[in-house]
């Protein structure tokens, strides 16, 4: 039987260089090694399951996205279908720019991203409902928050009629309705993401159990936050324990050069693991491998593993 995950979220072109440092107010810098590279996190999502899926065993990745109708947009599709995506539920918008992000790179490997939605800013209850049948026969539906928040509600409420579960990576950062958090069954903030919708600082292990609690009174059956170089801590209740069983799952060291879509790669690969029935703690470190590779490389899409280099990279480590 064949096995779906469906991505609901944005496309962007990524127009990135790389700086010293950010630029100050009133600052003008010198860059170096400017380029235009495919992201979104909905996209780089899309394409870091697509890269980690073994098609061989009759899996599938539809994404639910808008493009404009500019060069960019087209181009985008057609690397998606490259990489082994179903590219029949993306829709173009007339007369509308595709989703851009303005990406400084600092040498320290961090960055700051400025976005400008376009297209992305269509992705509407009309598209849900048009695409609900990609999204009711999936076994999983993943979303983020770069796409207007009733579209996400939307498909929450279809793939829960269904029994499907959904997965929210709730970034960029934003407060969220309990009504769409119940929905959950599956929620990947990091430490900004858990403080916003919690209001709980996350400095330690302890501070995590608190948060996950929160997620956990709210609905959400799985929290997994992610922790950075120290990895992500994952807890899990059912409506059927009293109390929530938690753990840190470490992640691997490497020398960061990159940091962009290092959490789009780890949610992507996550799912994918899933998708394969693979226990939790597994599939957290299948993940945990794949953004690992990932931010020693730059670019969005084009720092994304292949299936074959995140096995490799398992069996070095």
């Amino acid at each position: 039987m064949s096995k779906i995950l469906t991505v609901l979220g944005s496309i962007n072109a990524d127009h990135v260089i790389s700086v010293p440092h950010f630029a100050k107010p009133g600052e003008t810098l010198s860059g170096k090694q400017y380029h235009i590279a495919y992201g979104g996190k909905g996209a780089n999502q899309a394409v870091a399951a697509a890269r980690l899926t073994d098609f061989s065993q009759d899996a599938k990745v539809n994404f639910i996205g808008c493009i404009g109708d500019d060069d960019i947009g087209q181009a985008m599709k057609k690397a998606f279908a490259q990489d082994g995506i179903n590219v029949a539920t993306i829709t173009e918008i007339p007369n509308e720019m595709s989703g851009t992000a303005m990406i400084q790179v600092a040498d320290s490997g961090e960055n700051s991203i400025v976005i400008s939605a376009g297209a992305n800013a269509h992705l509407s209850t009309d598209v849900v409902e048009k695409f609900a049948t990609e999204i009711e026969q999936a076994d999983y539906l993943l979303m983020q928050l770069e796409t207007p928040l009733e579209a996400i509600l939307a498909a929450a409420k279809l793939a829960k009629q269904q029994g499907v579960k959904v997965v929210l990576n709730p970034a960029p950062a934003r407060q969220l309705p309990d009504e769409l958090l119940s929905l959950l069954d599956m929620i990947t903030p990091n430490e900004t993401e858990t403080e916003i919708l919690t209001g709980v600082k996350v400095i330690d292990e302890q501070s995590a159990v608190q948060a996950a609690n929160v997620f956990h009174q709210k609905g959400i059956e799985t929290v997994l936050i992610t922790l950075g170089s120290k990895g992500v801590y994952v807890s899990q209740k059912s409506s059927m324990q009293e109390q929530a069983t938690g753990e840190v799952v470490a992640g691997f060291r490497v020398n960061a050069v990159d940091t962009t879509a290092a959490g789009d790669t780890f949610n992507g690969a996550f799912l994918t693991a899933l998708l394969e029935d693979k226990p939790l703690a597994e599939a957290i470190r299948f993940a945990h491998a794949a953004a690992a590779i990932s931010v020693t490389r730059k670019g969005a899409q084009p720092s994304i593993p292949t299936r074959q280099e995140t096995l490799d990279f398992l069996a070095q480590h």
